[in-house]
């Protein structure tokens, strides 16, 4: 079994990538999916601590958002409460693997670096794109403004570290194409490696 780290800046096509490797025969644990059941089964948590982001006793992710990517501290605080669970399911789901033997775990986890916890990856994969490009991607997805994508993104390493600090990059700027060859290419060997 290898379990690989995907990661990449807001906008870089982490998620098609990881949605390429899930069809290449690679089980994806998606850590963004995670904090959002930690959203919701640490709602009460989460309201004690950003009572003007809830409504009816669940936190609204928009409004949630607005006030920790413009304030160091409370995005802090928010992370103190998700982190702990994200990585608890994190680990469990490698041990369960990693006993199950041959294959390939990708944890998709955004901010794989920031956080600065490995629980035992054999490489970490950083998928990067132009900025233009991400933020056509981010305002096509979710509406941001320029201003709201570059305050997110302040908040993440910048890419170029993240991709010194790989050990494999997928540059996403290209065609759709190429980028489908370049993670099939990346997904054969490094699938080979972990069936030998």
């Amino acid at each position: 079994m290898k379990v690989i780290g995907l990661t990449g800046s807001i906008g870089s096509g982490k998620s098609s990538v990881a949605r390429l490797l899930a069809a290449c025969g690679a089980e994806v644990l998606d850590a963004d999916e995670l904090a959002r059941q930690a959203r919701r089964e640490l709602a009460a948590e989460i309201c004690r601590a950003f009572p003007r982001a809830c409504r009816e006793g669940r936190p609204n992710d928009r409004l949630l958002a607005q006030i920790v990517f413009s304030n160091e501290e409370a995005l802090r605080k928010l992370e103190r409460i998700i982190h702990p669970y994200v990585r608890r399911r994190i680990s469990e789901r490698i041990e369960e693997a990693r006993a199950g033997g041959e294959g390939l775990l990708v944890v998709e986890a955004p901010l794989l670096f920031e956080t600065g916890w490995n629980p035992g990856y054999d490489g970490v994969l950083v998928v990067t794109a132009p900025d233009e490009a991400r933020y056509r991607r981010v305002k096509r997805r979710s509406g941001l403004s320029r201003s709201e994508f570059y305050r997110r993104d302040a908040a993440q390493l910048p890419q170029h570290e993240k991709a010194a600090r790989a050990d494999w990059v997928i540059y996403n700027g290209g065609s759709q194409a190429e980028m489908r060859r370049r993670v099939r290419r990346w997904c054969r060997e490094v699938m080979d490696e972990a069936d030998p």
